[in-house]
C-alpha cells in the first residue's frame, strides 16, 4: 500500500509539472504581448528590431544576434495606448469594423443553427441524414477550400466589397448546426413524448424544452464562433478590397518594422473581448461540451 501511495504521489507530481510547463508555454506569448505594450518604441526596437529588419529589396535578414525577451519594461510607458486610443482613430475604426462584422454572424448563425438543429433532431430520415452528413463534410473543410466559391457567389450576388460578403457565408456556416444537432439528439425522447401528451406543439417543444436545455451548447457555440471570426484574416482580405473596411485582425497580420510597439498595444486591446467572452462563458463552455442530455432537477 505504501508503494502504491508513493507511486501515485510521484505520478501526480509529474503530471502537475508537465501541465504547469505547457500552461507557462501557452501563457508566455500573452504575457510578453501585454508587458511589451507598456514599453517605449525605442526599447522595443532595441530588443526586437532585428526580428523585423528587412533588406533593401524587402526580404528578411539573417538574425545574427540573440533576441532579448523582456517581461518587465525598463520604464513603463503608456504612449502606445495613447496613440492607439486617442491619436490614431483608424485603429479604433478597425476595432469597430471587427465588432460590426462578427456580432451579426454570431447572433444569426446561432438563430439559424438552433432551428435547423431542432429539425434534424425531430425528424429523421434518409434524406435528412444525407443533408446532415453534407453539413459535416462542409464543416471539415478549411475555409480556404470554399474561399473561391464564396468569392464567385458574392460577385454573382453583387455584394463584393460589402459587409454582406462576410456576413452571409458566416451566418450559413455549418459548425453551430452540427454542434447543436448532436447536443439536441441527447435530449431524452421521453421528455418530448411527455410534452406531446400534454398537448404541446412543435413551437412549445422547441421554445420550452429544447432551447432551455441547450443553453450550455448555445453558449459554447457562441464562444467558439466569436473567437473564430474575431480572428479571421483571409475572408476580409479577399472579399473586401477597401482597407477602411478591414477588421483589426488584418492589421495585426501586416505588422511592419515601424509599428512594432503599436502592434503590441493593438494586440492587447484586441485580446480583451475574446478574454472577456471566454471568462464570462467558461462554465457554459465546459457544460456544453460535457453535458450528456440529462435533465437537471
Amino acid at each position: 500500500m505504501k508503494k502504491k501511495k508513493i507511486f501515485r504521489g510521484v505520478k501526480l507530481t509529474v503530471v502537475t509539472l508537465v501541465v504547469a510547463f505547457f500552461a507557462v508555454m501557452f501563457l508566455t506569448p500573452i504575457i510578453l504581448t501585454i508587458s511589451n505594450s507598456f514599453m517605449s518604441q525605442s526599447e522595443i526596437s532595441s530588443n526586437y528590431g532585428s526580428v523585423f529588419a528587412t533588406t533593401d529589396t524587402g526580404g528578411k535578414v539573417y538574425i545574427a544576434e540573440k533576441v532579448n525577451l523582456k517581461f518587465i519594461p525598463d520604464m513603463v510607458s503608456f504612449q502606445q495606448y495613447i496613440t492607439v486610443l486617442f491619436k490614431s482613430p483608424e485603429y479604433l475604426l478597425k476595432f469597430w469594423n471587427s465588432v460590426i462584422l462578427v456580432v451579426p454572424i454570431v447572433v444569426f448563425q446561432l438563430l439559424i443553427a438552433t432551428l435547423a438543429a431542432y429539425g434534424f433532431m425531430r425528424y429523421r430520415g434518409r434524406i435528412r441524414e444525407i443533408i446532415f452528413f453534407a453539413y459535416i463534410i462542409l464543416m471539415l473543410m478549411p475555409y480556404q477550400v470554399t474561399l473561391v466559391p464564396n468569392y464567385l457567389v458574392a460577385d454573382w450576388l453583387n455584394i463584393l466589397d460589402s459587409n454582406w460578403a462576410i456576413w452571409l457565408p458566416g451566418i450559413m456556416s455549418p459548425f453551430a448546426v452540427f454542434l447543436l444537432t448532436k447536443f439536441m439528439r441527447r435530449i431524452p425522447v421521453g421528455v418530448i413524448e411527455a410534452a406531446q401528451i400534454d398537448g404541446a406543439g412543435e413551437w412549445q417543444i422547441f421554445s420550452k424544452i429544447c432551447a432551455p436545455l441547450c443553453k450550455g451548447a448555445l453558449c459554447s457555440a457562441a464562444i467558439l464562433v466569436f473567437i473564430d471570426y474575431w480572428n479571421m484574416v483571409e475572408q476580409p482580405l479577399i472579399l473586401l478590397s477597401d482597407p477602411q473596411m478591414h477588421p483589426m485582425s488584418v492589421f495585426l497580420s501586416k505588422i511592419n518594422a515601424g509599428e512594432i510597439g503599436l502592434a503590441f498595444a493593438v494586440a492587447t486591446v484586441y485580446m480583451i473581448p475574446s478574454l472577456l467572452v471566454f471568462l464570462y462563458g467558461e462554465e457554459y463552455l465546459v457544460e456544453g461540451i460535457t453535458y450528456q442530455g440529462g435533465i437537471k432537477g
